[in-house]
């Protein structure tokens, strides 16, 4: 057992669950032989604390890291805003500047606020329009985070999130008299919204929903979305958290000609530095008047010193065209690789948003070995692919020659139903569903 795995067994004595971020557990990876914490991290590469070096070829930072870890322009521009330093009683200038950087990217915004984590910028979002709409319920569709106001949606019906978050979630904690606010639409099925709309009624404040995340929007779907929410008055709300700057400077809604009422953005857009912002429309944004939205920390230097250093060198180097094509060869390899080997694949998502899985009764338990192959090869590797700036071809190369091997291996054990007997370990745990 190594330092990492050690201290892991510490960690969930004196922290609940062991982490702060449920992705981030080591169960959902390869329990009892996940490194679990980095010492140092540059680029693609991950030093544990035993002084192994790994090539992170999985979810880089939880989709953070878009242009890699420790990128040097951005640390820089960091290192420049502690030496200024990092908090006053007066604000910093470079919120400011980021606002007018985001109404230039999405020329749709007019104001913006913001936050330092996806999950709570989108409660304000929905705040906002509830306080703008007057109204209470709320229409949605996949994943938007840990707040009260979306896991309500499990307190009427227990399997409501089971395709949008975790199966069997328990909304324990959530108050009961939310029970009704929330009302799931499936993406690409636009009568699943109709019946959402129809029960929500005249109560309806929002539409909530990533622009994009597995598969491309059918045709004339998101504008029937817009069209629903103009002619109910309900404001529409993007959740770019995931989806940002993965496909263009700015928001994946840009690239389908979606004009919402407010985007939210998180993750990729200061490359690691605790930073969100919600931006939006002038009629809207200014309901933010009439509520109370406020913190402390929201009005730090380093967050907007990093999402500006980040926008400005992901425009710059057109950052988006190489996660496409880095992407785009992984799934490549992973399609050749299950050909070659005979493995049932499924292989999904957007390019820079990358997943595979395996077809078989014993899925978890091969995806599992997968994880365990590769990091016995020296790669972070899981089911999912998030590409960086930082990656390169040589990366991606020697990556799909460990897959190549990882595959055949666990082909191998299929057939000759001796799976379970190749784990060092359990199996494992089940990590989010998302809605496609």
């Amino acid at each position: 057992m190594g330092a990492g795995q050690q201290l892991y067994i510490n960690a969930k004595k004196r922290i609940p669950g062991g982490t702060q971020l449920l992705s981030k557990r080591p169960e959902m990876f390869l329990p009892e032989q996940w490194p679990s914490y980095y010492s140092r991290v540059k680029g693609v590469e991950v030093w544990d604390l035993d002084g192994n070096t790994y090539i992170d070829m999985s979810i880089n930072g939880i989709g953070a890291c878009i242009l890699g870890a420790g990128d040097p322009e951005v640390d820089e521009a960091v290192r420049q805003a502690i030496e200024a330093g990092t908090m006053s009683t007066l604000n910093c200038p470079e919120e400011v500047e980021l606002a007018e950087l985001l109404c230039e990217l999405h020329p749709w915004a007019e104001m913006v606020r913001y936050a330092r984590g996806g999950g709570e910028a989108m409660a304000v979002a929905v705040r906002i329009a509830r306080a703008h709409t007057r109204k209470d319920k709320i229409a949605f569709c996949g994943y938007h985070g840990w707040h009260d106001w979306y896991l309500a949606a499990n307190l009427s019906e227990e399997k409501a999130l089971d395709g949008h978050l975790l199966p069997g979630l328990e909304p324990a904690g959530v108050p009961r008299n939310l029970v009704g606010t929330l009302l799931p639409f499936r993406y690409n099925h636009p009568e699943d919204l109709d019946a959402a709309v129809a029960e929500a009624g005249a109560e309806l404040a929002a539409i909530v929903m990533e622009p994009i995340r597995d598969q491309d929007p059918a045709p004339g779907f998101l504008a029937g979305v817009r069209q629903k929410a103009d002619a109910l008055g309900a404001v529409l709300i993007v959740d770019e958290v995931s989806a940002g700057f993965r496909l263009i400077t700015g928001g994946a809604h840009l690239r389908f000609h979606l004009e919402p009422d407010l985007a939210v953005f998180a993750k990729a857009m200061s490359n690691g530095y605790p930073m969100a912002a919600i931006i939006g429309k002038g009629p809207v944004m200014q309901a933010a008047q009439t509520t109370f939205i406020s913190s402390t920390y929201w009005t730090e230097r380093i967050g907007p010193a990093a999402a500006l250093a980040t926008i400005h060198k992901h425009r710059e180097h057109d950052v988006a065209s190489h996660l496409h094509r880095i992407g785009e060869m992984v799934q490549t390899g992973w399609r050749q690789a299950a050909a070659a080997t005979g493995l049932p694949v499924d292989i999904g998502g957007i390019y820079p948003l990358s997943h595979f899985a395996i077809q078989h009764e014993q899925s978890q338990a091969a995806h599992t070995l997968f994880t365990q192959i590769m990091l016995e090869h020296g790669f972070l590797a899981s089911r999912s692919f998030y590409p960086t700036y930082a990656h390169r071809e040589e990366h991606v190369e020697s990556y799909l020659a460990a897959v190549g091997q990882a595959f055949g291996l666990i082909a191998e054990a299929l057939q000759s139903n001796n799976l379970m007997a190749k784990l060092k370990g359990p199996i494992a745990h089940v990590g989010f569903k998302r809605l496609i």
